[in-house]
């Protein structure tokens, strides 16, 4: 497990934007929209679950809308395979052009499905496609963005820059569900059970369209030269850092299974274990998305000062000794007050690790193969943990066992710690060059450092 020394190289890896912060912009845009369109899904299957698998048991109806959402998210490794080739060897901008596309299309053939009673079993069988296209662009989505915005941010900031990530994730996860709460003011349940949950689908693939104009505007930030590298965007080349994928893949594991228990599945486990009424949840989980996603850049700005290896090793920490006292109380909890306040506890502590998500993985992997790197390890640990999440916690209250579940995030959380202690320091071994920041920023001349695997 041992690789060459990291190469430094005097040359900048691409063009460098006039404004990181435009340039973030254009790259968040296009994150938002996608992440809008994939959690429209989850937020609105309380309504659509029994046009397209009718069974009479709603427990039963959202375990099979939750299969449909955890099957997309085994096309990840597909997409992140697929798009981070592409933006390897093409160039980043392109790849997000294409994933933003791919997103757009479907959601409209979301929006457009015929159910059950229309189609019979081809109905869930084309929500399966739909979901299968949508997972495949998400897949793209992650790695390359992650790469794009770690490579524009600037040097000694890239924890505050690269933060924008999650702030779009969840702001477009905010965004869904505040879409869902504004469609119960207008409509009622029989009517958003009938057509109204189809609306945010439109709406996002009306976002697809601003977000692919404004990436058009990006700058490329790799060089001609690490895309027509040997290595760029080939697996013989990812597979030469051994001890960078695992370590990816260990904390990404704990990562994922934590961040989707408390954003994605927590709005079904304060109406079906809570007992809190739907409209309730959904304010709940409106307000606290809103002050985890503000709290993302103060987090990956303080990783800037401690570190990003103290950062993963805080939320490790936290996770591990907080998951069953935080889910055991949200399970009982009776006042909406008191779920925000434990929610927002919760999600403080797993902030330490999705605020520098991205930018962790970038700074493991050289530009010839980061993007493909860091899409498809982030896919791969996400789709097998991130995915099944709320598949696995309904299983679990399925067999009257949701207790099992806190212990099988807590024993992944402890997964994401060890990952985080075998971390190496990306000041002292990292791979990400700061020439990318424009001149004049602060960013210090290269120099020969030592790569994760050194």
């Amino acid at each position: 497990m041992h690789d060459a020394p990291a190469r430094h190289d005097p040359a900048p890896t691409g063009t460098a934007p006039k404004s990181p912060v435009l340039a973030i912009i254009g790259a968040s845009s296009g994150n938002l929209v996608e992440w809008f369109d994939f959690y429209t899904y989850s937020f609105t299957a309380i309504y659509f679950a029994s046009a397209f698998f009718p069974s009479g048991d709603p427990t039963t109806e959202l375990l099979n809308t939750a299969g449909v959402f955890a099957v997309g998210f085994f096309m990840r490794p597909l997409g992140g395979w697929l798009f981070g080739r592409l933006a390897d060897k093409l160039g980043r901008r392109t790849s997000m052009m294409v994933s933003v596309l791919m997103m757009c299309f479907g959601s409209l053939m979301v929006a457009c499905l015929p159910t059950y009673a229309t189609v019979g079993k081809l109905a869930p069988a084309l929500l399966l496609v739909a979901r299968l296209i949508q997972g495949l662009s998400v897949g793209g989505e992650y790695g390359t963005s992650a790469t794009y915005m770690s490579e524009v941010a600037v040097a000694g900031k890239r924890g505050f820059y690269a933060s924008f990530q999650y702030v779009t994730l969840i702001g477009g996860q905010l965004l869904a569900v505040l879409a869902l709460v504004i469609l119960q003011q207008l409509l009622s349940a029989d009517e958003l059970k009938a057509w109204g949950w189809r609306i945010p689908f439109v709406l996002g693939a009306l976002g697809a369209v601003v977000a692919l104009f404004l990436r058009r505007s990006l700058v490329e930030t790799s060089s001609a030269e690490t895309r027509h590298d040997e290595k760029a965007g080939t697996l013989r080349g990812v597979l030469q850092h051994p001890r960078a994928l695992l370590i990816v893949l260990g904390y990404t594991a704990g990562g994922s299974l934590v961040f989707y228990t408390y954003s994605t599945y927590m709005q079904k486990y304060l109406v079906n274990t809570a007992h809190l009424a739907r409209e309730t949840a959904s304010q709940v989980m409106t307000a606290v998305l809103f002050c985890y996603m503000l709290m993302q850049p103060a987090f990956g700005a303080l990783s800037d000062r401690i570190g990003r290896r103290a950062s993963m090793l805080c939320f490790g920490v936290f996770t591990t000794l907080g998951t069953v006292p935080l889910l055991t109380a949200l399970g009982q909890v009776q006042s909406p007050m008191a779920a925000f306040a434990l929610l927002l506890l919760a999600l403080a502590g797993v902030s330490f690790y999705t605020s520098i998500s991205g930018l962790v993985k970038a700074e493991m992997f050289p530009p010839e193969i980061r993007a493909l790197a860091v899409g498809l390890s982030y896919a791969i640990g996400n789709a097998a943990f991130g995915g099944t999440a709320e598949y696995v916690a309904l299983r679990f209250k399925a067999h009257g066992l949701e207790r099992g579940y806190f212990w099988y995030v807590t024993v992944l959380a402890a997964v994401a710690l060890l990952a985080s202690w075998a971390m190496p320091d990306p000041r002292k071994h990292g791979y990400l060059r700061d020439e990318a920041a424009p001149p004049g920023k602060g960013a210090p001349a290269p120099s020969a450092v030592e790569n994760v695997d050194g």
